[in-house]
């Protein structure tokens, strides 16, 4: 699959959704859906942490990009977490949170990847 520079919005936007995603999810379900205290807890305060890259993902900045690939690993690792030890409704917003954060990992990846100086060079001598 050969991909081109030209398609460097599609990534930063799929990584942004992604990221809006999870913070929306994350509030839904310590607040409401399934929190791990009744009447919600504290844990809702990490979608503040998930806001950390937003700027410079919106600004399509590549050094963004590469130290949120490592950012987001934690999301993944709570949602991997959460889906073995909860369950019911819990499970089913722990897989998502999953989906969001493999999906937001390989497009912010795809992006870094794509953006580097020599590639974008390479398509502007064409």
């Amino acid at each position: 699959m050969t991909l081109s520079p030209k398609q460097l919005p599609i990534w930063q936007w799929t990584t942004v959704v992604c990221v809006l995603g999870m913070v929306l999810l994350t509030m839904l379900w310590e607040l409401w859906l399934s929190p791990l205290y009744p009447g919600g807890s504290w844990l809702a305060a990490k979608a503040l942490i998930m806001l950390l890259p937003l700027r410079g993902l919106l600004h399509g900045r590549r050094y963004t990009f590469q130290w949120y690939t490592m950012f987001v690993l934690l999301w993944l690792l709570e949602g991997i977490m959460r889906a073995y030890a909860e369950t019911g409704m819990g499970r089913w917003l722990a897989c998502l949170q999953v989906a969001f954060a493999v999906i937001s990992y390989t497009s912010a990846n795809l992006y870094a990847k794509y953006s580097r100086p020599s590639i974008l060079a390479n398509y502007q001598a064409e």
